[in-house]
Parts: C-alpha cells; structure tokens; sequence
C-alpha cells in the first residue's frame, strides 16, 4: 500500500471539493436563475467533462498549463516552472473535470427552493444576496453536502485527466489511481487488490452518507 499516494489523492481531493464550494456556488446560482436565453450553452458547457474522454480534457488542460500558454509562461515567470506535471496542475485539472459533480447538485438543490419564499422576502426589502444567504442557502445544505461528496469522491478516483496534467511523479503527481495501474502493471496484484479495496470501501460511505442524510423517512399512514 503506497500511502504517500493515498495521502497526496487526499490532499487533492479535500483542496478541489473545497475550492469547487466557493467557484460551484456563484456558478449555480446563475444557472438557476438567469433568464439569458442562451444560458443552455453554459450548462453544456459544465456538463461537458461528463461526457468527455479524460484524456481529451487532459490534453487540453495540459496545452493551456503549458510554457507555451498565457497562463503557462505567467506562472513560470513567478515560480520559475510551469503548471504542467505539478501539484497546482493537478489542483486545476481536477476542478475542471470534477466541476459538473458539484455544480449540478447545487443547481438542483437552488431550484427546489419554493419561489414563493423568494418572492415573500423580496417583499420585504431583502437583496437578492440577503434571500440567498437567509433562505436559499440553509434550504440547500442536503445539495450542497451532496455537491461536495460527490466531487470528492470523484477526484479520488481521477486517472486520465491526473496522468495527462501531471504525469507519474512519485510524491508530487502520482495519485492512488496511477498507483493502482503501476501496481497492476508489474503484475502486483495483491497490492493493487489492497489499495483498490480501499478506494472501494471509502467510495461506498462517501455515497452512503449522502444517501443517508438526502433521505426521507417512511410516512407512515393512507397514501396521498
């Protein structure tokens, strides 16, 4: 069991679920409730690395972190390297292909709130930024538990975004999941068994615990 690797996937995983509450939010609080008609395009466009090859996304990530890129040569002039096969290029990579995993729940959990809660506070005086933080916010906590579970869990599994963006560096890239693949590559497969278990069993709470606090309890009594 390489728990240097286990550690860093950790690590990767609690910084991009965090950093996806603070950018998924703002972002699905827009979807919905902007009235852009041409608002459709965004959501395809977050939903996009659902459906999309990691190794295609990786690619692309990979050429815009790159000494090449704007982005590429302005972190390399203040670090002195690029984002490319870093521990930041991960961080970036894994937001963008874990982004849908976070912003979905939130949009689903902000349009189940009743528009007549809405309509009652901006009656009385509130800002749209005072009804999102009274009464949107706390009536979302079930999506925004699920949101963050779930991005979670999915940066913990990530494998061909996180070899494209940052290689096989031991320590510094090399996350659980390409472990796993070295391990399987030098036919170790009783290690690899080990280390798969264990992504298993932490998957299988992390979704248990979402399903268990986004529950209803059994109504007892005639059917309505």
């Amino acid at each position: 069991m390489n728990w240097e690797a286990f550690w860093l996937t950790v690590r990767l995983a609690g910084i991009v679920s965090t950093l996806l509450i603070a950018i998924g939010i703002p972002i699905a609080y827009w979807l919905t409730y902007s009235r852009w008609r041409w608002k459709f395009l965004v959501e395809a466009a977050v939903a996009l690395p659902i459906v999309l090859p990691p190794t295609v996304l990786g690619f692309y990530v990979l050429v815009a972190l790159g000494s090449r890129s704007p982005l590429g040569r302005w972190w390399e002039s203040l670090t002195g390297h690029t984002l490319a096969f870093t521990f930041e290029g991960l961080v970036i990579g894994s937001l963008l292909y874990s982004l849908p995993f976070a912003v979905q729940p939130f949009a689903a959990s902000f349009g189940a709130v009743d528009s007549n809660l809405l309509r009652a506070s901006a009656s009385l005086g509130h800002s749209p930024v005072q009804t999102f933080r009274r009464i949107v916010l706390p009536l979302s906590k079930a999506g925004l538990v699920t949101g963050f579970a779930l991005s979670f869990a999915h940066t913990l599994g990530e494998f061909g975004v996180v070899l494209m963006v940052g290689g096989n560096i031991p320590g510094v890239t090399r996350t659980i999941s390409i472990d796993i693949y070295d391990q399987v590559q030098t036919a170790n497969y009783s290690s690899a068994n080990q280390t798969a278990l264990l992504l298993l069993v932490i998957s299988f709470v992390v979704l248990s615990i979402v399903y268990g606090l986004n529950r209803r309890p059994w109504v007892v009594g005639p059917w309505r």
